[in-house]
C-alpha cells in the first residue's frame, strides 16, 4: 500500500520537476536561437563603429582573468579595424572599485590610443550597459564583447535596448572553474533578464547624454 502511494506521488512529482527544468532552460534556449545569426568570431564579425566591453570584475588595479580576455578581444577588434572606439562599461559605485579605469589602463598597455577609449562608470549590469550605450552615449550600432556563455544574453539585451548588435565571445576553456560556474548560472541570469527584455526599464543611472563616443569617433 505504501509502495502504491509513493508511486502515485512520484509521477506528478516528476512532471512538476520536468516543468521546472523547462521553465529554467527555455529562456536560455530562446536567447541562443534568437541571437545565433548575430554571434560570430573576431575574424568574421562585420565592422561596427563601437565595441562595448562589459565589465567582469577587477583585482585591485588589474582586471580579472575573464575581463582581461574580453579586453584582449576588444584590442584585437580595434587592431583589425573592425571597430573604431572601445566603450568600456563597468561598476564604479564604491570608492576604490573602478572597473572602467582598470579596463582603460589595460587597453592602453595593449596599444589602444587613449582617445579611442570611452569609459562608462555606471554599467552595473548587462542591461544598464546596453541601455546606457544607446541613451547616454548615442550609440546605434556596436559589437558587444564578453564570454561565450554570456554572449546570447548580452546580444539579446543590447538588441532589446535598440542597438543594432553583433556579438563576439571569448571561448574560455571549459576546464576553467569560472567558466563552468558561468555556464551553470547563466540560465538563472537569463530568467532575471526577462524582466529587462519585456519591460525595458531605465538603467539605474541615467543623467545627461554624453558626446564622448562621438568625439572619439571623429578624433584623428
Amino acid at each position: 500500500m505504501v509502495r502504491r502511494a509513493l508511486g502515485r506521488l512520484l509521477g506528478p512529482s516528476l512532471v512538476l520537476a520536468g516543468l521546472m527544468v523547462y521553465a529554467i532552460l527555455a529562456p536560455t534556449g530562446w536567447a541562443y536561437a534568437e541571437t545565433a545569426r548575430f554571434r560570430t568570431s573576431v575574424e568574421n564579425v562585420p565592422a561596427t563603429p563601437v565595441a562595448l566591453v562589459l565589465g567582469a570584475g577587477i583585482n585591485g588595479s588589474q582586471p580579472s582573468l575573464f575581463l582581461a580576455r574580453r579586453l584582449d578581444l576588444a584590442a584585437d577588434l580595434y587592431r583589425r579595424g573592425k571597430v573604431k572606439v572601445l566603450l568600456v562599461s563597468g561598476d564604479n559605485r564604491t570608492k576604490g572599485y573602478d572597473e572602467p579605469t582598470v579596463m582603460r589602463d589595460y587597453l592602453l598597455r595593449q596599444g589602444v590610443p587613449d582617445r579611442k577609449i570611452v569609459r562608462d562608470f555606471a554599467g552595473r549590469d548587462t542591461w544598464d550597459s546596453c541601455a546606457r550605450a544607446k541613451r547616454i552615449f548615442g550609440v546605434d550600432r556596436l559589437t558587444v564583447v564578453t564570454q561565450d556563455f554570456h554572449l546570447p544574453r548580452a546580444v539579446a539585451l543590447c538588441r532589446a535596448a535598440g542597438l543594432d548588435t553583433w556579438g563576439v565571445g571569448d571561448r574560455s576553456p571549459w576546464g576553467m572553474g569560472a567558466t563552468k560556474v558561468g555556464y551553470t548560472r547563466e540560465p538563472l541570469a537569463m530568467i532575471k533578464a526577462l524582466a529587462s527584455l519585456t519591460a525595458r526599464p531605465d538603467p539605474d543611472l541615467l543623467g545627461r547624454p554624453e558626446p564622448t563616443v562621438h568625439k572619439a569617433l571623429t578624433s584623428g
